[in-house]
């Protein structure tokens, strides 16, 4: 299913939060004039779709024929039987938007509204999810995030696959290294789970701006390094 009508509004006092730029400094009008102009035109969109689950291995899950290998993905999925894959998107828009030239503020600064646009579809594709089957909560796992053990980015590879023609449908492509086009876009598998599944808790990296938790050993003593799950244990 896709999601192209997702409502977006520019929240300027965000926005020179997130620029950290004082709004009375020189550089703010030209700045929030280059944002509105980005805004105006953003258009961000999600591409989902219910999907159950066939199989599972030690370190597999096969979601309707289609197999993912994380060790990670198959423990947070072994008493779930059905998954949500999606990709969100600020859009292709904005990047068609000229900038002034050899301007690193005015990129940066239309960075921040296509952050935030893709920000807007995925809590809008979150709410559409739990209202539409009646999920209470919900968690996801994204290709690529945290160690690169923990689910490797070259996944998003089957994830696109499941999708169908994914930049067909909202304009998102993979390059050859499984990076996605545009850049402030995200994939994954949403899922029902009783408690957030946060990937920064199995991330050795010591410096990361987007940090949302601090890494836990403990977690990952049991998600990475303890003994592999049953292939015959409950599909929940």
């Amino acid at each position: 299913m896709i999601l192209n009508t997702i409502p977006f509004e520019l929240d300027v006092t965000q926005l020179f939060q997130r620029l950290r730029l004082d709004p009375a400094s020189q550089h703010a009008e030209g700045i929030l004039a280059v944002a509105r102009e980005a805004a105006a035109v953003a258009r961000p969109k999600a591409v989902f779709r219910e999907a159950f689950i066939d199989a599972r291995g030690a370190d597999t899950v096969t979601v309707e024929g289609t197999r993912f290998t994380s060790r990670v993905l198959r423990a947070n999925l072994a008493e779930v039987e059905r998954v949500f894959p999606y990709v969100a998107t600020c859009g292709v828009e904005m990047d068609a938007v000229p900038l002034p030239a050899d301007d690193f503020l005015a990129g940066f600064c239309r960075d921040v509204v296509k952050e935030m646009a893709l920000h807007a579809a995925t809590v809008h594709l979150n709410v559409h999810l739990k209202r539409r089957y009646g999920l209470v909560r919900i968690t996801a796992m994204h290709p690529g995030s945290g160690d690169a053990q923990v689910w490797p980015i070259q996944q998003q590879q089957p994830l696109f696959a499941l999708l169908g023609d994914v930049e067909a449908q909202i304009g998102v492509r993979l390059t050859e290294s499984s990076l996605m086009w545009p850049n402030k876009s995200v994939s994954g598998i949403y899922y029902p789970a009783e408690v957030d599944f946060v990937t920064c808790r199995l991330c050795h990296r010591e410096v990361c701006v987007r940090r949302r938790a601090p890494f836990d050993p403990e977690l990952w003593r049991h998600r990475m390094a303890g003994p592999a799950p049953s292939p015959h244990g409950s599909p929940g």
